[in-house]
Parts: C-alpha cells; sequence; structure tokens
C-alpha cells in the first residue's frame, strides 16, 4: 500500500461501498463537499484514515496564490488556527449495513500518485464500489428533478446505469477529479460511478447590472436525490427525511426569492423566464422499480382493509 496512506482502522462487513466528495472545482451546489459532510455528521461518522498531503498541493502561482495557500487565523501576533489539507476515510455504521465516506481537497499536481494512493486504499478496505459526487451549474427549474450526468469507469457498468435516471456523459475538456479517478479505476478494474447533478443557476447580467447571478449554493434538492439513488445501488437504508424537508425549504425560499425579483424589478421578467424554463425542460426523476412494487402493495393492502 502507498506509504502516503493511513489507515487506523477496517471496518468489516461485506458489500462495502463508498461515497467520495472533494472540494473541487465541480462543486457547484455543494454537491462534492457539501454532501459528504452533511453525510459524515448526521451519521456520526467515525474517521478511520486519510492520504497524507505531501507533494499534492502548491503553495502559490503569481495571480493565485491567495487561493492556494493555507488559512491562517493569527491573534496579538500569535497563530491560533493553521488550515491543513485534509484527505480523509470514515465509516458510518448507521442504516441496514455501514458505508465509508470520503471527503477531500482536490489535489494540484501528482495526481497519477493521489489516484494510487486513493486505490491503494479502496481496495485495502474491500470497496467493491466507489461512487463519486460532484455537482455542476446550468440553467433549469430549481422546483423540478436534477438532471444527473453520469460517468464510469467499466465498460460493462453501463447496462445497470441506464436505470437510474441518467444521462450518459459526452463532456469533452478538462477533467474533473471524478473523470480522472474513473480513467485510473478502469486501469485497476475498480468499479468505480460519477453522478454530477445540474444545480440551478440563472444569469441576468444582460437585463441588470444590480442582479448578476442568481445560484443555489447548497442544493439539498440535489443531495437528496443522490442518496436516493445510492440507498437503491448500495441498499444502505439512509433515512431521508432531513433532507426531504430542507429540499422543501430550499424550493420555498427560492419561490419567495423569484417572488421578491417580479415584484421589485418587474422589467427582468424572472417568472416569465423561469415558466419558460419549465416548459422546456423535461423532468427524469428518479424511481426504483422495488420501491413502485411496495407503494403499490401498500395501496393494496389499504384498500383490502378499507
Amino acid at each position: 500500500m502507498d506509504d502516503l496512506v493511513e489507515l487506523w482502522e477496517s471496518p468489516a462487513g461485506q458489500g462495502k461501498c463508498m461515497i467520495a466528495g472533494w472540494h473541487q472545482w465541480a462543486d457547484a451546489g455543494a454537491v462534492s463537499s457539501g454532501l459528504p459532510q452533511y453525510l459524515i455528521d448526521q451519521t456520526n461518522a467515525g474517521r478511520i484514515g486519510q492520504i497524507k498531503p505531501d507533494s499534492f498541493y502548491l503553495f502559490q502561482l503569481p495571480g493565485t496564490h491567495h487561493l492556494l495557500r493555507p488559512q491562517v487565523k493569527l491573534s496579538e501576533g500569535h497563530r491560533e488556527e493553521m488550515g491543513t489539507r485534509r484527505n480523509e476515510f470514515f465509516f458510518s455504521s448507521e442504516g441496514n449495513r455501514g458505508f465509508l465516506i470520503f471527503l477531500g481537497e482536490e489535489p494540484h499536481q501528482n495526481e497519477e500518485r493521489y489516484a494510487q494512493a486513493f486505490f491503494d486504499a479502496v481496495e485495502e478496505l474491500g470497496v467493491t464500489r466507489v461512487a463519486i459526487v460532484a455537482g455542476v451549474y446550468g440553467s433549469m427549474p430549481y422546483d423540478k428533478h436534477r438532471e444527473v450526468s453520469c460517468v464510469y469507469s467499466l465498460p460493462g457498468m453501463k447496462e445497470e446505469f441506464a436505470e437510474y435516471a441518467v444521462k450518459f456523459s459526452n463532456y469533452e475538456g478538462g477533467a474533473t477529479i471524478g473523470t480522472y479517478l474513473a480513467h485510473k479505476a478502469e486501469e485497476r478494474g475498480i468499479e468505480l460511478v460519477c453522478f454530477y447533478a445540474y444545480v440551478p443557476a440563472y444569469d441576468f447580467s444582460q437585463l441588470s447590472i444590480s442582479v448578476q447571478q442568481m445560484r443555489i449554493e447548497q442544493d439539498a434538492t440535489a443531495w437528496c436525490q443522490l442518496m436516493r439513488r445510492f440507498n437503491h445501488m448500495f441498499d444502505i437504508g439512509f433515512d431521508l427525511l432531513d433532507l426531504e424537508r430542507k429540499s422543501s425549504e430550499l424550493i420555498s425560499a427560492m419561490d419567495a426569492r423569484i417572488d421578491t425579483l417580479e415584484r421589485t424589478m418587474p422589467q427582468l421578467k424572472v417568472r416569465e423566464y423561469m415558466d419558460k424554463l419549465a416548459s422546456d425542460f423535461v423532468e427524469t426523476p428518479f424511481v426504483a422499480l422495488g420501491d413502485e412494487w411496495e407503494s403499490a402493495l401498500e395501496d393494496l393492502f389499504e384498500d383490502a382493509e378499507e
């Protein structure tokens, strides 16, 4: 195993799965960084290992040093806090079966060594499939099911994921950490899937100087819909009630924000714009076949009792 990997515990169990995310470029709606952290907090997951940050991060580049350097907090000239790059593995025992969570910082360099360390840990932990979450911004209705784009590591996985209400990506351009790891996972014969949720964002800069952009910073709706897929894929049994509540609150907050804009800046015709988006949008919700049967049986038994 790579000497940059430290594992203090290897939880027992069969059919282990891992949900992974990063503080990274493709983090719209905090899907990649926020959802794993939410799972860690919500399930009180325990930290079981890490990838050491050695050699993966830059301290400065001309013009961008403020984005790269660790954050420090001083008090009367003395350091109180110094930020560190974290790439950590967690284990949650909640739900039907335990599951692993990874939350990391996207590396700046030496990505091949980083991938090697990551997959060495995956194999050492006995993980059978890695699911990477990420988000990208796009113009879509905020109160509809999110579009989800899919990238997978092994060709034989495609047929299964066709059942998860996804669009298989035809993207060309700079690789994300997820697509790069999918490439390296195939070289090692590891099952890995990336789900990219499209997060609502709207650009009004051509219509108004005072209102440039509107976007969802923490997309609880995307988080909830991805976890619904993972509940089915991994049989986790994660309780979605809190995420469903957060999703409803998010939609209500967006409704109020749109109403305020419509009232204070009617020239933007924001509601008309949203209605046009909704009319052109084809919603593709994920509903597991097993869930459909369960719902139908419940209805049947209720009718019989009545």
